[in-house]
């Protein structure tokens, strides 16, 4: 199976190199002189430590012998609870919350750093951190003072973990169908009674405790999603000091056979006038709610991304040491019986293919950490705004995008190993089940889509667009005299007219008919990856080229950083040719059957 091993040398290069993290976050006086170069790379090789030594060595053990459910209780994989235990002994739930709570304040940058290591080692055991960082930013925004010191100081220790509860049976993306009910108690308190599906995370033996987050309806709730309040539901509830009194009443019913991430509990959720506390306003659940699932989104495109690194070192290692053929110009190892398939065009195609997605998904998700950075540290409000609107287009791409990538690189991988791909003791099959279930939950790619364009595009009338190609003409006029970048600017300005004429085009022939806008999406969001990516590879490539030129050291790393955009610009982006063609061609092929016409 793949050996897991963190790329530091690329992770470091993302952050003090292309974002600038050390000089850059000076600007922001809650980080101010705290986050130095040396201070990143130890909390880095720490988590890399603990990746690669504990939780990777669970992976495979963890797929295979996954969860079990009894009367209501879930057991997790072997190694699984004393994992958890060492990682909160680290201080790594502790990372980037609120001091006042016992948190250590750190940027979102640097957790997400983390929370790539976290996925690319063991993405089952991962999720049941990851959820809790959603439930604590929910608690940290939208909690009241007592709400906090009960609830959220203990998920900063990781003595507990946090859930988001919101799927439904019948209510999936559409939430304002969810039926989940909360009647007020005489305390203050609310009678939650409802049933949610597909909660990640949503019983299981690594904590004393979990603290559900659950959308519900007041008596007095109007329809739809304006009539969606927010509650907490812990596991057990707590008496008047705090600590665990009794079980709540709720109750693990099921837990999903599923494709893949087996050791990830996913839970049916039964809530039988479990006690709830309201967070947020009334009827203001759903606004409250996407703290989380906004945290969330860019916690699955990290998902993505570290599902195309994992498929690359595995793909990597074998294709390597895997003899078969000779190179179509001759011997590359005469001494050896056949030649590494590493020689071979066909099999360099696919390994470059998964480096290009890793690293420039990379470079896009750690791009929106630090927006989300100064979005919470900034004073200045049209850096704040500026940030925001950036965030807001790119995480629908963001979330999209790299999932879909990543489940290309874990195909790849399998192919790669060939026949021995297909077998479950070489872990490339692990992959692609794993990665599966990521262009899926948090948002469908064809979700994702829409709310790009529909949303993020025409309905701020090419406003989030513009911020985007502000960024990409900054680097045109900055770079457009040097030769070495000459190839990257040359599409960059072509790309960017192309971006705009494909969105009039839509927009045009949308106020005519708006299905348009739905046959259009799929291919609008993944051309503007495309674009997105070419943009960061651009940037990179400029990065690496200082640096040769600059310092005799990476001399290697730097010349192979070029050479990936290189095939980046060569031969990935050429693919936006084919989603433009398809924007173009309309609607009227899509819908031209009827649904009787559907048939077999």
């Amino acid at each position: 199976m793949p050996v897991y091993q963190a790329p530091l040398r690329d992770m470091q290069f993302v952050l003090h190199e292309l974002l600038e993290v050390e000089t850059t976050y000076q600007q922001f006086h809650d980080y101010k002189d705290m986050l130095s170069t040396e201070v990143i790379n130890q909390y880095l090789e720490a988590a890399a430590d603990f990746c690669e030594n504990e939780i990777a060595l669970l992976n495979q053990s963890g797929d295979q012998h996954g969860c079990r459910l009894h009367e209501g209780v879930v057991t997790t994989p072997h190694g699984f609870k004393a994992a958890h235990q060492k990682y909160a002994e680290l201080g790594f739930p502790s990372l980037t919350a609120d001091p006042e709570y016992g948190g250590q304040g750190m940027p979102t940058l640097l957790r997400i750093a983390i929370s790539e290591m976290l996925c690319g080692s063991n993405w089952s055991w991962a999720m049941y951190q990851g959820l809790s960082h959603g439930a604590m930013r929910t608690l940290e925004h939208h909690g009241t003072p007592e709400q906090k010191q009960k609830f959220l100081s203990k998920l900063i220790t990781g003595e507990w973990t946090g859930t988001m509860c919101l799927t439904e049976s019948h209510a999936g993306s559409d939430l304002g169908l969810i039926r989940t009910k909360a009647e007020p108690n005489a305390d203050g308190s609310y009678a939650i009674s409802g049933e949610k599906i597909f909660i990640s995370a949503g019983e299981h033996d690594l904590t004393e405790n979990i603290v559900h987050i659950v959308l519900a309806r007041l008596p007095d709730a109007p329809a739809g999603t304006k009539g969606i309040s927010l509650f907490i539901v812990p596991k057990f509830n707590l008496d008047e000091a705090g600590n665990i009194a009794d079980r709540n009443a709720v109750l693990c019913t099921s837990i999903e056979h599923k494709m893949g991430i087996h050791g990830n509990a996913t839970c049916a959720l039964h809530f039988d006038r479990a006690i709830g506390y309201l967070i947020g306003p009334p009827h203001r659940g759903l606004n409250c709610m996407f703290t989380f699932m906004n945290t969330a989104r860019i916690g699955t495109a990290v998902q993505g991304l570290a599902a195309s690194q994992i498929a690359f070192q595995g793909a990597l290692a074998y294709a390597k040491d895997r003899l078969a053929m000779r190179g179509l110009t001759g011997a590359h190892y005469p001494e050896k019986n056949a030649d590494p398939i590493i020689v071979h065009p066909a099999v360099r195609n696919m390994l470059m293919t998964q480096k290009a997605f890793a690293e420039g998904g990379r470079a896009l998700v750690y791009f929106l950490a630090q927006h989300a950075d100064i979005i919470e540290k900034s004073n200045d409000p049209a850096q704040i705004q500026h940030s925001d609107e950036l965030l807001a287009f790119l995480t629908p791409i963001a979330k999209a995008f790299l999932t879909e990538t990543g489940n290309e690189s874990a195909k790849h991988g399998i192919q790669i190993f060939g026949g021995h791909g297909f077998i479950v003791e070489h872990g490339m099959e692990q992959i692609a089940r794993d990665a599966r279930i990521s262009t899926l939950y948090e948002g469908t790619t064809e979700i994702q889509s829409i709310d790009l364009l529909a949303r993020k595009v025409l309905k701020s009338k090419g406003k989030l667009l513009n911020n985007m190609l502000d960024l990409i003409d900054t680097f045109i006029a900055a770079h457009h005299a040097d030769p070495a970048l000459s190839l990257y600017i040359e599409k960059l300005i072509a790309l960017k007219g192309e971006w705009l004429n494909l969105t009039q085009e839509v927009t045009t022939v949308a106020k005519q008919n708006p299905e348009e806008i739905g046959a259009a999406s799929v291919d609008y969001l993944y051309y503007s990856g495309y674009v997105v990516f070419a943009y960061l590879w651009a940037k990179m490539a400029q990065v690496a080229h200082e640096k040769q030129q600059n310092t005799a050291q990476d001399t290697r790393f730097y010349a192979a950083k070029i050479k990936t955009a290189n095939f980046f610009f060569d031969k990935l982006l050429t693919r936006t040719q084919s989603h433009a063609a398809s924007i173009k061609s309309g609607a009227s092929s899509v819908m031209a059957l009827s649904e009787e016409d559907f048939a077999f």
